[in-house]
This record gives structure tokens, sequence and C-alpha cells, in this order.
């Protein structure tokens, strides 16, 4: 551990800390905190509990991020105090490990440096994520339900809260869409990025033939709105139906009609909540869900701008943004950063921040270049 210059190593990791701090308005972040700390201590909150919701996510997003800074500058402190402990008693088994945890520490400040990159309208709100199977048959919709699981087991690594809002299944195997909500900070300027197209190529499990075969699942990611964000939803031009919540193949999983599908007669959009428990929780989901598309259709066409949010998805060749390719060879590769990693199984197992982190870099670029 002699070629590791500490004080050079520790200097340029609070450099780096302090640029992002800056950037973060680390001030201005704790002032957030307190604020949201004293609402929450108003003994009148939950009169309205709506505006309680809002307070108390708004409150444990911003102390976490708070945290997640203040935690990385006092194990910058805590490396340097073991570095030089660890050079006085001549220890290269301390040394050793006191650059092992520069180098995370390194890596937790790119990660972070990640949100800096992040400045949208709607970046740091929550995010509900929309997966629907493709071209491709029964394997798209066996890709669709594996996307689930990616994702899934990407947020639970991450301990974000993840919760289903929807699921329909298809007739063989898997899915013929899903929607789900991650709460979390940033987490749909995080997500945002894995709107589009993804591609699977792999011998079928589905084809006893054992031939190769292409199949294409969609993702859409939208941000989840505050109240005060919504638009005014006339309700006659709304469709509401009701219907059994149903599981894998059409089986029957519920008794009652409490599944919700809602129409907007003058979008065509259509959306469908059916793992609440009620017909009231599943109605409110789905008019949530509805309000995020419907104000995103509205600042595109205000701006006049292709869909950079949501995205016109088509789920087939010519739009993919990744592609999983599980034979003849094992490699998942973006197409619009180059970004490639030969461990298949470790991505679709939720492995997912290098090719998010590439993605948000790559958007960035773009953009100061506009």
């Amino acid at each position: 551990m002699a070629d590791t210059d500490f004080p050079a190593e520790l200097a340029e990791l609070r450099d780096t800390l302090r640029r992002i701090t800056d950037v973060i308005d680390i001030e201005a972040l704790q002032a957030e905190v307190s604020s949201l700390e004293q609402q929450a201590a108003d003994p009148n909150l939950w009169d309205d509990q709506t505006n309680a919701q809002r307070v108390n996510s708004q409150l444990s997003h911003k102390q976490a991020q708070l945290d997640r800074v203040t935690k990385l500058g006092q194990r910058i402190d805590d490396a340097e105090l073991m570095a030089e402990m660890a050079a006085e008693e001549d220890d290269d088994d301390v040394l050793a490990e006191a650059a092992q945890e520069l180098g995370s520490i390194r890596k937790a400040l790119e990660s972070l440096e990640i949100v800096t990159l992040m400045s949208g309208e709607y970046d740091e709100h929550d995010a509900v994520v929309t997966i629907r199977s493709g071209a491709g048959g029964v394997d798209a919709a066996d890709f669709a339900e594996m996307l689930l699981r990616m994702y899934t087991r990407w947020a639970e690594r991450r301990e974000w809260d993840v919760k289903v809002l929807d699921t329909s299944y298809a007739e063989e195997a898997g899915l013929k869409s899903a929607t789900f909500e991650i709460k979390a900070p940033y987490a749909f300027g995080t997500l945002s990025v894995e709107a589009g197209t993804h591609r699977l190529v792999r011998i079928s499990p589905f084809d006893n033939q054992g031939r190769r075969q292409t199949s294409f699942a969609a993702v859409e990611v939208i941000p989840l709105l505050e109240g005060t964000e919504s638009v005014d939803i006339d309700e006659n031009d709304l469709k509401i139906d009701v219907f059994r919540s149903s599981g894998p193949g059409g089986q029957s999983v519920n008794t009652t009609d409490s599944a919700v599908r809602i129409t907007h007669l003058p979008t065509g959009i259509v959306v469908s909540m059916q793992n609440e428990k009620s017909q009231i929780q599943n109605r409110a989901a789905a008019m949530r869900v509805l309000e995020a598309r419907l104000l995103l259709l509205k600042k595109e066409e205000e701006a006049a701008e292709k869909k950079e949010l949501a995205g016109d998805i088509k789920a087939s060749w010519g739009d993919q943004i990744r592609s999983y390719v599980l034979h003849p060879y094992q490699m998942v590769k973006d197409l619009r950063t180059g970004y490639e990693v030969g461990n298949t199984s470790a991505v679709l197992d939720g492995d997912l921040d290098g090719f998010i982190e590439a993605g948000i870099r790559w958007r960035a670029q773009g953009s100061d270049g506009e």
C-alpha cells in the first residue's frame, strides 16, 4: 500500500464532496429538512391526510439525502484517521484496509455525483414504471416478467420502497403488463433513462425445437406527482369500468369487483389498477397515474417537444435502447451509451447501476450540447 498517496487521495475526495454539496446546496437542504420536521411535529398535521403523507414523504427523502452526504464526509474523516494511525504503527494490513475504504468512498461519491446531473423539472419525484410485453409472443410476456423482477431487485438493493399497482398476466406465461411505483429521492430522474424498448435474444424455453427467439418489451417511466401539480379532469371525460382482479392465466384472486380501469376519452389513455385491497384504493391509484400522464402530455404539447419523459414506445425493432443477449453469447449492451456487461445473470438480477449511471451521464452530455 506504499503506492497509495493518502494525503492526495483524501484531498481529492474532499474536493469532490465539496463540489457535490455546492451543487446540492447543503444549507438549503438542511433548511428544508428543518422546515419539514416542524410541519411533521404539528399535532394537527393529520387533519389533512394527503398533506400529511406529502410532508412525511418529503421529509424522509430529504433527510435520506442529507444523511448520505453527511455520512460520506464522516467516512472520509475516519479513513484519514485510519491511515494516520496505520502509518504511525507501520501496519500494512490497516493501510490496505484504509486504501480499500478510499476506493469504496470514491465509488459512493461517483454515485452521489449522478444526483447533481439530474436537474429536470420532475427528477426529484417518485416514479411510476409500466412494463408492457411487445413483439415476440409468449417470450415477450416472459421477458416483461423478467424485467419486472430485475427492477424490483434493483430497487430492493437500494432499500427503496416498491409497490406493484397492477399486473396483467398473459395466458401461457409471463405478463402482458405491470405497473409499479418506486418511492425514493430522485426515483424518476434515476429511472427515466430506462424508458424505451428492451430487446431479448435467447433460445426460447417455449419452443420445443430449441430455436433462438428475439422478443421485445417496452418500459415507460413517469413521475408520481404531488396533488398541487395535478391537472383538472372532467368526470364526463372518463369511462370507469370495474372488474374482478385476476391472477396468472386468468385465475380469479378476488371475489369482488375491486379492480378499476379508467379510460380518458379525449386522449384514449387507459389506466388499470387491481392490486389494492378495495375499489376505492384502486381508483385513487389509477387517478394518480392518469393525472401524471395527462400533465406530461400537456407539458409536451405546450413545449411542442417530442416525448422525452414517457416516450412513444413501440416495443419492436427500430427503437430499442438495450439488448439482452443470452445466446449465442452473453452480453447486455445499451445502444445509446455503448455501456455493456458480460454477466447477464447479474444484470437480470438487478445489477443496473452501471447502465443507469452511464445513461444519466449520456443524457446530461446531450443536454449540454443542445
